[in-house]
């Protein structure tokens, strides 16, 4: 039986995340990518959030910030089957679309560009 799976890999677009600006430039909200998002269930999608990444001992992170200060953080899976929570209770969910993912954490949604792969796995 063929367990069809989908392989992620974040696009560039990511890999420029906090690249834009200089120092002394802005604040929180003016660093990283712009990405749209949904906090909390009862509000729609809106390019209100900005996404940052950080390698950390080898591994990447990405720090999405809200516009109201709060932010989440996501651990890019190495072996391209997405993103995990890198802290906190809730776990991320991930919805593969053409071009994107969306990733839902605890009520909130963000998209994410990436580039998916789909490969067949025998069980």
């Amino acid at each position: 039986m063929a367990d069809r799976r989908a392989a992620l890999a974040l696009l560039p677009l990511l890999a420029a995340c906090g690249q834009q600006g200089g120092a002394g430039e802005g604040d929180a909200m003016e660093a990283g990518e712009p990405i749209s998002c949904a906090i909390s269930p009862a509000s729609s999608m809106s390019m209100s959030c900005r996404v940052e990444r950080a390698i950390e001992d080898g591994a990447l992170f990405l720090t999405i910030h809200h516009e109201n200060g709060g932010f989440r953080r996501l651990r890019v899976m190495e072996d391209g089957s997405g993103v995990t929570a890198a802290d906190g209770a809730d776990d991320a969910r991930i919805t593969v679309f053409d071009g994107e993912i969306e990733v839902e954490l605890g009520g909130d949604h963000y998209l994410l560009p990436a580039t998916i792969t789909a490969t067949d796995a025998v069980q």
